[in-house]
């Protein structure tokens, strides 16, 4: 072989050498970690990497192995379906050497729970090198709940995680899981439930809540957990033309779910299996899973209902974080990890924010959340064809996935990032189903503020470092100390006097900042 040849062989080796050690995030590949899920329906791997308050998924699979089906009626795990099951597990444990996850969580919940061949599946799973962890329905209510808690860290209301097997209720309150319950109503034990007649089911879960001790405690929202539910709210986002693809966080009238029970009896299911994200094997299941909702809420006297897209797996992973890290604020933390991945200079969104707080006083706790979301997400766009900077400003923002927002704030992020990236101040079609026309000219300031900052930086943090904004009665006056006036081109005063128009104020430049 010639020289030549030989050291770009090595230089080759050397590069995907290097390359097997690096993560999808600044974290190592030893950070990843996974959750083996073995449930009533199905069996799922999900591998996170990323940061700990947050992780990114790497990869999910799952397999509709429904070790649950026959629970009901014979009290056992059909052999096929125990086969598909341990097929799915040993192919997830390969997976895991393979991505060299270190971390790996295997869990199984009522299937196994309840069956009388629940020890054989762990014991074959054991001889296939996987310790399979049987939770409680205690302890799958937690799990739950704290899964909700990751994604809406103020959620204070009831959690319901329906499965196959069970449904797991969980009282949660700033911060913490208060009282929870398992009872017997997965949707593969519904049907039996059910065909014993027309209010069979109401009479059993009153029956269920009334042995387990549990109060009712009206007017609180009921977070919705589980497959079976989040089709259920992507049917409801089809019906009423939901502009949002975003399940997490869709929220619906106490009321909605009885209707849902009526319209779902009557729609054919060759149309609920064209619904996007809606699989096949949820469709038999959302008639019951409809009317049990119908029939907790009202027993519950819910006041509405938000979809959590987190839940157990979710729920595992925060529980066994430190509660420092718990109180990381998850939409600050992620748009923190995607700013920094793409920015051309890394580590100064918050100098942004900071830059530009000064003309924005009156913004409430929440306004200044999303504000600050919008300053470290300043930098996604810039690879992008600069025509359609805008639009890919919007895309991230509305369909990113982000946890701890709820719709309109989607909105007024996406509103920031548009207007940063070169958009128009107007308000875009669709925003304004989810926000008011307020607070998205709020946003739409924010991403003009944000224009002039990365405008007068250059994109660097050093710049803002030696200016400041203030905001003087009608007045903005930027400050910029003698020897850095020459920061102030062209461009810098456009965008300063564009933003200064859109705020009905006037602007000034003052120098002797020493």
């Amino acid at each position: 072989m010639a020289g030549p040849d030989r050291a770009m062989n090595s230089m080759l080796s050397r590069v995907r050498a290097m390359a097997e050690t690096m993560a999808t995030s600044p974290e190592p590949a030893t950070a990843r970690s996974a959750i083996i899920d073995i449930g009533s329906n199905s069996v799922r791997l999900v591998v996170y990497d990323g940061p700990r308050r947050i992780p990114f998924i790497l990869f999910n699979e799952k397999v509709m192995a429904g070790l649950g089906a026959s629970l009901a009626k014979t009290g056992a795990i059909e052999p096929e379906a125990m086969e598909r099951g341990l097929r799915a597990i040993g192919r997830f444990a390969h997976l895991c050497r393979d991505m060299r996850v270190t971390d790996i969580r295997c869990v199984a919940t009522a299937a196994v729970r309840d069956a009388t061949n629940g020890a054989e599946f762990i014991t074959r799973a054991k001889a296939m090198g996987l310790t399979v962890e049987l939770l409680s329905g205690a302890q799958e209510a937690i799990g739950a709940a704290m899964g909700v808690l990751s994604g809406i860290p103020d959620a204070d209301g009831i959690v319901g995680d329906l499965g196959g097997g069970s449904l797991e209720l969980a009282r949660v309150r700033k911060g913490a899981v208060e009282q929870t319950i398992s009872l017997p109503l997965g949707v593969l034990r519904l049907p039996q439930i059910r065909a014993k007649g027309p209010r069979a089911l109401d009479r059993c879960v009153a029956k269920m809540l009334e042995k387990a001790g549990w109060q009712a405690e009206p007017d609180l929202p009921f977070y919705l957990v589980g497959g079976s539910w989040r089709s259920l709210a992507r049917f409801d986002m089809q019906l009423t033309h939901f502009p949002l693809p975003v399940v997490h966080q869709y929220e619906m009238s106490a009321a909605r779910a009885e209707q849902l029970t009526r319209i779902i009896s009557h729609v054919d299911k060759g149309r609920l299996k064209q619904i996007p994200a809606m699989t096949g094997s949820r469709v038999p299941t959302l008639p019951d899973a409809a009317a049990l909702l119908s029939v907790v809420v009202r027993q519950l006297k819910s006041s509405r209902m938000i979809v959590s897209a987190y839940g157990l797996r979710e729920g595992l992973l925060y529980e066994n974080l430190p509660d420092d890290i718990r109180a990381h604020d998850p939409l600050l933390v992620a748009a923190e990890a995607e700013g920094e991945a793409q920015a051309r200079f890394r580590g100064h969104g918050d100098r942004i924010d900071r830059w530009i707080a000064p003309l924005f006083p009156d913004d409430d706790k929440d306004a200044r959340r999303i504000r600050r979301a919008a300053c470290l997400l300043a930098d996604v766009s810039w690879r992008a064809n600069p025509d359609f900077r805008a639009e890919r400003g919007v895309e991230i923002a509305l369909h990113s996935n982000w946890v701890g927002i709820t719709a309109a704030e989607r909105a007024m992020l996406g509103q920031a990032l548009h207007t940063h990236f070169g958009g128009d101040v107007g308000t875009l079609p669709n925003l304004d189903r989810m926000a008011s026309p307020d607070a998205l000219h709020r946003a739409a300031l924010w991403g003009l503020a944000v224009r002039l900052a990365q405008r007068l930086s250059g994109g660097v943090e050093g710049p803002l470092a030696i200016s400041h904004l203030e905001r003087h009665g009608d007045r903005i006056d930027l400050h910029l100390r003698d020897e850095d006036a020459d920061l102030y081109g062209e461009a810098v005063e456009r965008r300063l006097r564009n933003l200064a128009q859109a705020m009905g104020l006037k602007y000034q430049l003052l120098g002797g900042q020493g």
